[in-house]
Parts: C-alpha cells; structure tokens; sequence
C-alpha cells in the first residue's frame, strides 16, 4: 500500500527512514490491564510447538484485558494477538496471517465486527491499528498542519492550543478516546510478508503476491476467524485503506463467491479505485483536471485562506476551462501565458514549470511548489527542506512516507510485546519493499487493475451493501477528486445512497490530522449506526 503543509510534522501510511522508535518497555501494562493466559484452540498449541521454518518464532495467542475511557464512558475490551494458520492441499501448514483483535465486552446482542487491512500492496494494519481504529494511537510530538506557521489557519490556535509546546522529534502511545470500537468489534490483519505474517517456505510468500491470490488469503483468513469465534450471524464490514480499499472490495467478492459470507460494508480511507487514474499517463486532461483540486486545497492552506467553496471553485475550474484546454490543441503565445497563470493562481505552481508541461500537472510539483522544499505526494500541504536541490527530479524520498511513517512499526512491535503480551523475536515489516516490488497486477500491469466493476456488483446485487469512501483533501497519491469521479459514474442504486464520499483536511493519511481524525471518526459511527 504504499500509493501516498497542514499536515507538517505528524504523518503517515506507510514508512520514514529512522522511526522515533519508543524504547523497550517505555510504556509497561497500566494497572487497569490484565493479561491472562492465552486461549486458543488445541490444533493452534500444535501449530506453534511443531511450526516450522520462521514459523517457530511466532508464541501462542496473546489474550489480555482492558479499558478505555471514551466520551460514551468507560469501555472494557479483550485484546487478542494471534496468528491464523494457512493449509495447502496437502494438508500442511503453509503460511501462518497474524492478527490483532478487539472485541468490547459491553452490550449484549449482535455488534459489527470490521475486519481492517492497510494497502501498498506489502503494508502491515499498524497504520490503521494506531493511526486511527484502535484503542490505543501513537502520538507524534507535534502536529504538523501547515508548511509556514505565520501562515497558520486563524482557529488552528484555538482548536489545538498546546501546538507550541509540542516536541516534534518524539511519539508516544497514548489512549485512543475516538476509537472505532465504541460501534464495531475489530479485527486488523497484515497480509502476507508483512507485519508478522510470513510462509513456511520463504519462496512461497510470492505465491500469494497478486491481486488474486491476495484476496483469496484475506477472505479465507476471515472465513477462519468469523467461524472459529462464532460471528457468522453478526453484521461484517470491511476497512481499507490506500490499496487496501481495492483490496476490500475484492475480498468482499471472494467473501461471498467462496464462502457464502456477505459483506454489510465496506469503509475505504484514501483508496485506490481505478488504476488508470492513480497510475495513469502522465497527459491524461482527465488525470491532470482530477489532481489540480487536491494542489488547490494545500495552496489554500498554505495561505490560510481555505473553504469549502474556495475548493469547490477549483474542482468547477479544474473540470471545465481546464480539462478542456488540456484537452484540445496546444496554447501558444499569450494566450498560453493567461491560461498558466490561471493555473498557477487555483495551485500555487510558477508559470514557468507550467510552460514547461504546457500546464499538465505532473511531478514537477514537488519541487516546483515550494522554492528550497519538497513536497509530499501524500500530503501537498506538508514540505521539508530539500536535501538535493541540484537534482531537477523528483524521485527521491517522500517527506511523509520515508520522513516520519515508520514510527509506527516501532511502535507496534514494542506495543505488542509490552501491552498485548506478543513476544516474538521475528521482525515486524511496517512496509514490504519486497511484497511491493514483485506484486503480480495481473494482465496489462497496474494500469488496467480496478474495482469499479466489484463495486457495481457488490451495490446492484445487495440492498443492504453501504460504501463510504473518505479522502484527505491534500492528497496527491490518491486524490479526492477521482474517487468522486469514480462514485458519480457509478449507475443509480436503489436505495439511493448507499455509497458515499466524505472529504477532510489532511492528505493520504487523513488521519494524522487530529481534528479529520476526529471527524471521520464520528461520521464512520454514524455510517454503523444508520445500517438497515
């Protein structure tokens, strides 16, 4: 998953070069928190004493108690860490999916059970499991909004007003108040090569690699967990972010085709919809009118004069005069000149490098937006100091995601070991280089992958199916225009409704800005709470 300045210094999805790694032991059990021992079933104890290869590095379940105070109250949980076991044909284990579960001990009768899963391909669910679902979150010392601070949003202060005092350099785990088990149980799962997740045989891990095999691997995961813990009856919804929105939509197919489990819906953060979008030619009209928003929103903020209409003056903009002028003969003279500086006015581009690609809108950006800087494509809004300036390309590391991201694999490594009871001396993979590097696409590569098709089906086939898709609005990974382009051709639905979009401010990782954290949080509540 690794598609991705008001988000200056908290970042996140996918990766950074020297995580504020949280020293072993920094944050012992709390005193509310009892681990007990681990509960599993007795096929699970044969796994672990007789697993082979790596596989023997990995403990039993880790099953512990906890609570959480959350504007609702307090809320008890069980917290389980675990691994589900893979089979071949032959009967043997081939692959053994760690993953991390949340179930609330409040209520009584049927609850919505998310199962979450971050994208790349070859990301571990910490993103999601810190960043934004769980019931713990890491931290970051301070919450990086906006390139310049002069030009801070004017509520900003208000809104954050310890923001000064914040250390930026460290990150801490901290109780998560806005956590998605106030409304749904969770269980977060990391794909084949990362996390903890891995094959008997090294070379086998490819095997599971392509789009298709894939999702076959989560659903049977799923499949595994809904009946081993009985919840087959229970409402299922699944959360992905970046390609684990594509991925989503698959398993939710695989779901249905293989094991006759329907999928009540589907929560999507910063997704990859259609491949010829995201990873498209570089002079599509189309491709450029459906980014030039997202550059808008983080001009806007860096001027600290953003609004919903002044965005929505852009996207009108970028789908009119724009797209048509990409798309129809070539500018020249000073017509030319009025029509990049119209650009430059909605983005904050300099005419010149708009010349230069006669007013396409490729990865010029990076370095061209911010004189001295480059910018993130997971977040426009937020830029660092440029550490090679001579060089003119900009294909060097991302700001957000080889900035600051890994600090969340750290993070969970020693949270689970010191919190969840997990102790394995396997290395946890944050981000698979290797995974993403030899993803199988399928036939035509990654441009011709894309969901549109699932989601038709997965809307036209169930009444009850719900797609919310939310998008960052700084986003330049997956911007939030194409996801609106993709949901308004979809055909009409009956009910009508059933899949909508929501915007918020911040990038790929929305959730690293507290405030869209907070507010995609309560509309995801909403979105469970509204199910037929």
């Amino acid at each position: 998953m690794t598609i991705f300045v008001r988000t200056a210094a908290l970042l996140l999805a996918v990766l950074a070069a020297a995580p504020p790694a949280l020293a072993q032991g920094e944050h012992p059990r709390r005193p509310e928190q009892r681990r007990e021992q681990p509960q599993r079933p007795p096929e699970h104890d044969q796994q672990q004493t007789t697993g082979k290869g790596v596989l023997r590095l990995l403990p039993g379940d880790s099953i512990t108690e906890h609570t959480i105070e959350t504007p609702q109250g307090k809320l008890a949980y069980t917290a389980t860490a675990g691994t589900i076991p893979l089979y071949g044909q032959s009967g043997d284990q081939i692959a053994s999916i760690f993953y991390t579960a949340y179930i609330a001990k409040k209520g009584t009768g049927p609850r919505p059970l998310t199962f979450a899963f971050n994208g790349g391909p070859g990301a571990a669910s910490a993103f999601l499991n810190l960043g934004l679902v769980g019931p713990r979150r890491l931290e970051f010392g301070r919450d990086v909004h906006h390139l310049d601070p002069a030009k801070r949003d004017p509520d900003q202060a208000k809104r954050d007003p310890d923001q000064t005092k914040r250390d930026p350099g460290q990150a801490r785990l901290v109780d998560n108040p806005d956590t998605w088990l106030r409304f749904t149980d969770l269980v977060l799962i990391d794909p084949i090569g990362t996390g903890w997740s891995r094959t008997v045989k090294a070379d086998d891990a490819k095997d599971f690699w392509s789009v298709s095999r894939d999702a076959d691997s989560m659903a049977k995961a799923i499949s595994v967990y809904v009946s081993r813990n009985n919840r087959t009856l229970e409402p299922i919804y699944l959360a992905g972010e970046s390609y684990g929105g594509f991925r989503a939509a698959k398993v939710a197919r695989a779901l249905k085709r293989d094991y006759g489990i329907m999928t009540n819906g589907i929560v999507m953060i910063s997704p990859l919809l259609q491949g010829w979008l995201t990873f498209g030619d570089d002079q599509s009209a189309l491709r450029s009118a459906l980014v030039l928003p997202s550059l808008a929103a983080a001009h806007l903020e860096a001027q600290g004069r953003f609004s919903t209409e002044a965005l929505a003056k852009a996207e009108k903009f970028a789908l009119t005069d724009y797209l048509t002028t990409l798309a129809g003969p070539p500018l020249s003279d000073e017509a030319a000149r009025a029509f990049y500086a119209r650009i430059a006015d909605y983005t904050g581009l300099p005419v010149d490098a708009l010349a230069h690609t006669r007013g396409f809108i490729i990865d010029n950006y990076i370095k061209a937006l911010r004189a001295g800087d480059v910018v993130s494509r997971y977040a426009a809004d937020f830029a660092v100091s440029d550490p090679d300036p001579e060089e003119r390309g900009a294909r060097g590391p991302d700001p957000i995601l080889d900035g600051i991201a890994r600090a969340y694999g750290g993070a969970f490594a020693n949270y689970a070991r010191n919190e969840l009871g997990f102790e394995t001396e396997m290395t946890y993979k944050l981000l698979a280089d290797d995974v993403t590097s030899r993803w199988d696409w399928g036939h035509g590569g990654r441009g011709q992958v894309g969901i549109d098709g699932d989601l038709r089906v997965l809307l036209a086939f169930d009444p009850h199916f719900r797609l919310l898709v939310a998008n960052g609005m700084t986003d330049m990974v997956t911007p939030f225009a194409q996801s609106r382009y993709v949901l308004d051709h979809l055909p009409p639905v009956n009910p009508p409704g059933r899949a909508q979009l929501k915007l918020y401010r911040g990038g790929h990782m929305l959730y690293l800005d507290p405030q869209a954290r907070k507010a995609f949080s309560e509309d995801a509540g909403n979105f469970y709470k509204s199910a037929p």
